[in-house]
C-alpha cells in the first residue's frame, strides 16, 4: 500500500473540505412553498403558475407548493408578501415586466432590483383585435385612421394604462408615425371584460396577449388584425399577420418568469433555477406553452437580470414618449 505523501494529504483534505462546503450550501424546501400570483384565479398569470405547481409535484421536485392570488395595487399587494420574507426561499412570485412598467410610471416604489430574479420562462406577444364588422381590416387601416386622428378610436387594455399591453400597441403605432401621446386608452380589469366591451360597441380596438387572441378567434364577431411576434405564430394564430409583414418593423412582447424575495442565498437560487430548468425542458411544459401560444425560452438568474435591465431601458423610452414616465 502506498504511503500518503503530504501533497496527497493536502489534496484529500481540500477535496473533503470542498465536499463539506457543498453539502452545507445545498438547499431544498423544508416547509410549504408559497407562490404569489399578482392576478386573480383563472387569469393568464394564474394559469401558468398552476401548471408549474402541477409539474413540480409530478416531477417529484416540490410536493407542498401552494398558489396564493394577490391582485391589486400595481403589484404592491403581492410584493408586500415577499417583503415580509427576506432571504426565505419558500416564497416565490410571478415575475412579469409589469414590475418595470409600474416602477417607471411611479405607481410602484419598488423595482425588480429590490428582489431576486430567478428565471424567465416564456414570452407572450400582444395582438390587436377589432369587431368583424369594423372598417379596420388590417394594420394599415388602423395606422391610417390613427395618423389622421390619434384619439378617434377608443383602445381597451387590461389592466392598467402604461402596462405591457398598452406598450404592446403603442410601440408599432409609434414606429408607424402615430402620435401615441394622444391615444385614447381605456383600462379594464381583464382582457375578458375589454373583449366584451368591444363586442358591445363601447370601444373600437382591444390590445391583448396571445391566450386572449385565441379566445377572440373563436368568436366570429371579432377579428385579429395584427400580432407583435417577430414571425408568424403557429396553431390557431397561424393566419394572423405580424406587424413586420404589414410594414412596421416592431416586435412587441412581455416576459414571464419567477421572482424571489431579496437576500436569497446562492444555494436557494440554484435550487429553484435548476428545478425550473427541469420543468422548462419537460414535454408537458412545452406542450402547455404551445397551447397558449407562448414562446418558450429559459434564462437563468444572471441572464434574467441582464434582460430586465435591457427591458427597463426600452420600456422607459416608450412610456416617456407616452408622457407617462415619472
Amino acid at each position: 500500500m502506498k504511503k500518503m505523501t503530504l501533497k496527497m494529504l493536502v489534496a484529500a483534505c481540500s477535496l473533503f473540505a470542498a465536499t463539506s462546503i457543498h453539502a452545507q450550501s445545498a438547499w431544498q424546501p423544508t416547509t410549504t412553498v408559497e407562490f404569489i400570483v399578482p392576478a386573480g384565479a383563472g387569469a393568464a398569470l394564474d394559469t401558468a403558475a398552476r401548471q408549474l405547481q402541477n409539474l413540480l409535484s409530478k416531477e417529484n421536485i416540490v410536493k407542498n407548493f401552494v398558489i396564493t392570488n394577490r391582485p391589486g395595487g400595481n403589484l404592491a399587494v403581492a410584493l408586500n408578501v415577499m417583503d415580509q420574507h427576506p432571504g426565505d426561499g419558500h416564497y416565490l412570485m410571478t415575475l412579469t415586466t409589469s414590475i418595470i412598467n409600474n416602477h417607471i410610471l411611479g405607481s410602484l416604489n419598488r423595482s425588480y432590483q429590490d428582489y431576486t430574479p430567478i428565471a424567465l420562462l416564456f414570452r407572450e406577444y400582444v395582438g390587436v383585435v377589432v369587431r368583424a364588422d369594423s372598417p379596420i381590416k388590417n394594420g394599415a387601416d388602423l395606422i391610417r385612421i390613427m395618423k389622421e386622428n390619434p384619439n378617434k378610436l377608443h383602445i381597451g387594455v387590461a389592466t392598467s394604462v402604461g402596462n405591457h399591453i398598452h406598450v404592446g400597441i403603442a410601440s408599432p403605432l409609434q414606429k408607424a408615425g402615430v402620435a401615441i401621446d394622444k391615444l385614447s386608452v381605456i383600462p379594464f380589469k381583464s382582457s375578458g371584460i375589454s373583449m366584451t366591451q368591444l363586442l358591445g360597441g363601447h370601444i373600437d380596438v382591444v390590445a391583448a396577449t396571445t391566450p386572449n387572441l385565441i379566445n377572440a378567434l373563436k368568436n366570429d364577431k371579432l377579428r385579429v388584425i395584427a400580432i407583435g411576434s417577430p414571425e408568424r405564430m403557429g396553431g390557431a394564430l397561424s393566419n394572423i399577420p405580424t406587424w413586420k409583414e404589414q410594414g412596421v418593423d416592431v416586435s412587441t412582447s412581455s416576459v414571464q418568469g419567477v421572482l424571489g424575495p431579496k437576500n436569497m442565498t446562492p444555494a436557494q437560487v440554484e435550487f429553484w433555477a435548476t428545478a425550473l430548468k427541469k420543468i422548462n425542458d419537460s414535454k408537458e411544459w412545452q406542450a402547455f406553452l404551445e397551447h397558449n401560444q407562448w414562446k418558450p425560452f429559459f434564462y437563468g438568474p444572471k441572464e434574467t437580470k441582464l434582460m430586465l435591465d435591457q427591458e427597463y431601458s426600452s420600456i422607459k423610452s416608450i412610456l416617456t414618449t407616452l408622457g407617462l414616465a415619472k
